[in-house]
């Protein structure tokens, strides 16, 4: 679930040159939006640690079962549907966010 929260995170940071201005401009602080233009620079950056974290979550979601937790050879897998299904829907909202520069002008 951290790691789910810092995909996010990591997404919206990625965005926020882009996404920062128009939300900021709906609400009427065009002073605020025109401050997080300054994050273009690190949009890179931000890309590279959210793929990252998306990655991560991803093992974490698929990683194989230890042998060690086993007991007398009897191993009762834990089901991971739930991480499975976060960590698609945090792909998802990551790469919506991150694509967002390319479709902004449709809603503009």
């Amino acid at each position: 679930m951290k790691l789910a929260l810092a995909v996010v995170g990591g997404a919206l940071g990625a965005s926020a040159c882009c996404i920062g201005p128009v939300f900021f401009s709906l609400l009427g602080a065009g002073a605020l939006g025109a401050a997080s233009v300054k994050l273009e620079p690190y949009r890179p950056w931000f890309i590279g640690l959210t793929v990252l974290l998306v990655a991560g979550a991803f093992y974490g979601a698929y990683r194989p079962n230890q042998a060690e937790a086993c007991r007398d050879g009897v191993c009762t897998p834990q089901s991971r549907r739930a991480a499975k299904v976060l960590a698609w829907i945090v792909a998802a909202v990551a790469a919506m966010l991150i694509a967002f520069p390319y479709y902004v002008g449709w809603f503009v």
